[in-house]
């Protein structure tokens, strides 16, 4: 059919909801997706799978005392929402909240998602208690990993498919939507050639053909920016980050490329907050990359120690796993895109995780018993000791000199003297076994330490960084990995996208990260992990379900 109610324009985790509810509703749906069949799911099918969510049994189980009271509090004050635009962002913030507190776990355990057992404690924040960061662990990794949450919505649309609801058309990339007197009415763009590369593999851009497809909803789920480096650097907000780095990697395949953007806004859609998004500053460069500049993200415990590019220990809150956006912007202040993680195999261990479905096998297989023998086993698991043997951005080494040397051959040039490094390592190990502890990192640790999930598998038993007994010594260079688009098409509640003027725009929608997760960045400046994913599933329900598509 080349005529339906609906078409929509992505096939990763928000155009998959919005059609899965859609095909429930029994409305003919038709989705487009430049890639080919095997990306069905996009992004979210790399994914570690983590869901923020609000008082949960997991939470409850784990000794957690958490409430919608308090997680509002943590996102409004990460969030830190002060421009006027921010009217729709801030209504979905709440909105998301609601779900997240109420509907959202029931209704995705009913799908038959479940959530590993420990719940994990992201963007732990760091500074005052209406700032940013996370109070407590929300951080519900779901079995299964990111194709585990993929899994019931790819089902329910499989099944509407069947029925002649949903019709699934890949390689064909819109260039176009079609407005008749104001109204959308349709998507026109080229057909790409056949293309087999493995999954997140770049792939010809090819045209055989053109196509035009006709129906008076168009949802635009088309994804973020986080691929296109050259977009990247155009948005980059030097007011509150500085220059952006010379070098980046990417967290993305290259067709999160931005480009239904600008279609959209020719439609009359309405970008807000671009210069909002997110970076991760624990990345390092993938040993087997799969698309360009491929890098995966160090999940960091506490104990590693961060210092920057000439040697200097990053201050709180930049310590692992506290405040992602306060570390890039101090990692740039000097002047350099890399830094420098130290610690020893007895934190590597206990400690590291890398993020995304490929990265835990162990998750992914869904097989518990995996999950015991690669997180409880002798050393670390299988994935960090591939990275450790063979990532360029590892050195390891039996004593602090020979470390330091090695750190200087990676980054080129003698940057970082030796008894620079010692005299602040010495300085932190002198505060182990001090309950009393004054550096920051260290109290840090021992915090960490009085919740049982981290005690368990995320924490090592705090010691000394120099005690050979614990070694050998490991550093890591890390880049700036980019990621998340938080800003984007603005929207309002009904997932209709809002023009420059301020009203709808008849017929036009918008779900997922190119509509900021909801109304244009419903995280505002700052994101509490989990919610990525989780506002994917939230604004692709809210488009699926709009009153508005009749």
């Amino acid at each position: 059919m080349d005529q339906a109610d609906v078409i929509i324009v992505g096939a990763g985790l928000a155009g998959l909801v919005a059609a899965a509810e859609l095909g429930d509703r029994g409305k003919r749906v038709i989705v487009v997706d430049q890639e080919p069949p095997q990306n069905l799911g996009g992004q979210a099918f790399w994914s570690l799978g983590g869901l923020f969510m609000i008082d949960t049994p997991e939470q409850r189980r784990m000794r957690i005392r958490d409430s919608r009271a308090l997680a509002e509090n943590d996102w409004f004050g990460s969030a830190r929402f002060d421009r006027p635009e921010d009217h729709w962002p801030r209504r979905w913030a709440e909105a998301y909240l609601d779900f997240a507190s109420g509907e959202m776990r029931s209704w995705l355990h009913a799908m038959g998602m479940r959530w590993f057992p420990v719940v994990g404690w992201a963007e732990r924040g760091g500074s005052f208690a209406d700032g940013h960061g996370n109070s407590v662990p929300r951080f519900h990794v779901t079995w299964g990993t990111g194709p585990g949450v993929l899994e019931p919505f790819t089902a329910r649309v499989r099944e509407h498919q069947k029925a002649g609801l949903v019709d699934l058309r890949f390689r064909h990339k819109v260039d176009r939507i079609i407005m008749t007197n104001g109204a959308a009415s349709g998507v026109s763009g080229t057909v790409l050639r056949a293309d087999d590369a493995e999954r997140g593999a770049s792939t010809n851009r090819d045209v055989v053909g053109d196509f035009e497809l006709r129906a008076p909803s168009v949802i635009v789920t088309s994804g973020g920016i986080g691929g296109n480096f050259e977009m990247v650097r155009k948005n980059w907000p030097r007011g509150r980050l500085g220059e952006p780095p010379a070098s980046m990697i990417s967290g993305v395949p290259d067709h999160v490329d931005g480009s239904m953007i600008p279609v959209a806004e020719q439609a009359g859609g309405h970008v807000i907050n671009g210069d909002r998004m997110w970076h991760y500053t624990e990345g390092v460069k993938n040993w087997a990359p799969i698309w360009p500049h491929h890098g995966i993200r160090i999940l960091p415990g506490p104990s590693s120690m961060w210092f920057d590019a000439t040697g200097n220990r990053l201050p709180a809150p930049a310590m692992p796993g506290f405040d992602t956006l306060s570390t890039l912007r101090t990692i740039l202040e000097t002047g350099h895109d890399y830094s420098w993680f130290v610690l020893t195999q007895k934190i590597i261990e206990k400690e590291f995780a890398l993020s995304g479905s490929e990265q835990n096998p162990d998750l992914t297989s869904k097989k518990f018993t995996e999950v015991l023998k690669s997180r409880l086993g002798k050393g670390a698991p299988p994935p960090v000791e591939a990275f450790k043997e063979k990532g360029e951005d590892f050195v390891v080494a039996g004593d602090l000199d020979a470390l330091v040397a090695g750190m200087n051959q990676v980054a080129g040039g003698n940057l970082l003297d030796a008894a620079h490094l010692r005299a602040q390592i010495e300085a932190r190990d002198s505060q182990i076994g001090n309950r009393f502890a004054k550096d920051a990192q260290v109290v840090a640790i021992n915090g960490a330490r009085n919740y049982l999930g981290d005690r368990l598998i995320r924490t090592a038993k705090p010691h000394r960084i120099l005690d050979p007994a614990h070694g050998p010594l490991i550093a890591v260079k890390l880049h700036i990995l980019t990621r998340k688009t938080l800003g984007g098409l603005q929207t309002d509640l009904d997932s209709r996208m809002i023009g420059a003027d301020d009203t709808p725009v008849p017929g036009l929608y918008a779900a997922g990260e190119v509509a900021g997760f909801g109304g244009g960045g419903y995280h505002g400046y700052n994101a509490l992990e989990g919610t990525f994913l989780g506002g994917c599933i939230f604004s692709g329900t809210k488009a699926g379900r709009s009153r508005e598509i009749a």
